[in-house]
């Protein structure tokens, strides 16, 4: 890659200590971030202004995951049906990537944050992918939180591209179909490596999971909220984690 870390500007590290006690943290949340559109047209803002406060509030996210020992955050940051949107609107999101690193980047570093992605990464625009890419060599030897970011991400493409990589492999022999179990194909997901989310939050009053990790949230809590993406903080995130804190899973037992 051919930026340099001084690309990236300081940011002032945020550092709070007060947190709730809680005794069952889940070990990975994943958020549907919905509602910039909608907080934007409530401010009387052009819908960008939105996709911009939310990228934004990624980091307070990610400050709160860290906080309360999270270990794996996945954000859907844009779907494959995004694209269908306004191409003004998706270039204006193309771009964020860049602008959000740009400023946080350096903190994710100190906080020992590691950045990965899943989806159609080689389909994003280059300026995306670069900067996306120098975040993840520059963190890839970090140990602490995960921030996983769903970039050009479907579910239903993602399991479909797992089968068919599975009946190539049929096909030439090199895979038995015997040997084909949940774990076998879970390997051919973008998720491999991963744990399944423990706890899946949507925001904006939407109660839909819209093509989000449709394999690995089957046993998932699920947790909604009329908060828009903007305004989600803190409080809010710690609201989902004490809801969790009263769930009893029982993946299909008793």
């Amino acid at each position: 890659m051919s930026m340099k870390l001084p690309f990236f500007r300081k940011k002032k590290i945020h550092k709070k200590n007060d947190k709730e006690i809680l005794t069952n943290i889940p070990e990975h949340v994943a958020i549907i971030m919905d509602g910039n559109g909608r907080w934007a047209k409530g401010k009387g803002l052009p819908r960008i202004a939105g996709h911009k406060e939310g990228m934004n509030n990624v980091t307070k996210t990610v400050r709160a995951a860290n906080k309360y020992g999270v270990k794996t955050l996945t954000l859907y940051a844009f779907s494959t049906e995004n694209w269908k949107r306004p191409r003004s609107e998706v270039e204006f999101i193309m771009k964020l990537p860049k602008q959000f690193l740009h400023v946080y980047l350096p903190e994710m570093i100190e906080n020992n944050v590691q950045i990965r992605t899943i989806g159609e990464f080689e389909s994003l625009p280059s300026h995306t992918k670069e900067a996306v890419q120098y975040a993840v060599d520059q963190t890839k030897d970090n140990d602490g939180l995960i921030l996983n970011l769903a970039l050009n991400y479907g579910s239903r493409h993602e399991i479909l591209r797992a089968m068919k990589k599975i009946m190539k492999e049929v096909e030439s022999s090199s895979l038995s179909i015997d040997d084909i179990d949940e774990e076998q194909l879970s390997s051919y997901l973008y998720t491999n490596g991963f744990n399944d989310p423990d706890l899946l939050i949507r925001t904006s009053g939407e109660k839909r999971v819209s093509n989000f990790l449709l394999w690995q949230i089957a046993y998932s809590e699920l947790w909604f909220t009329d908060v828009l993406w903007p305004d989600f903080d803190e409080s809010t995130f710690v609201q989902a984690l004490k809801d969790y804190e009263q769930r009893k899973r029982r993946y299909g037992g008793i």
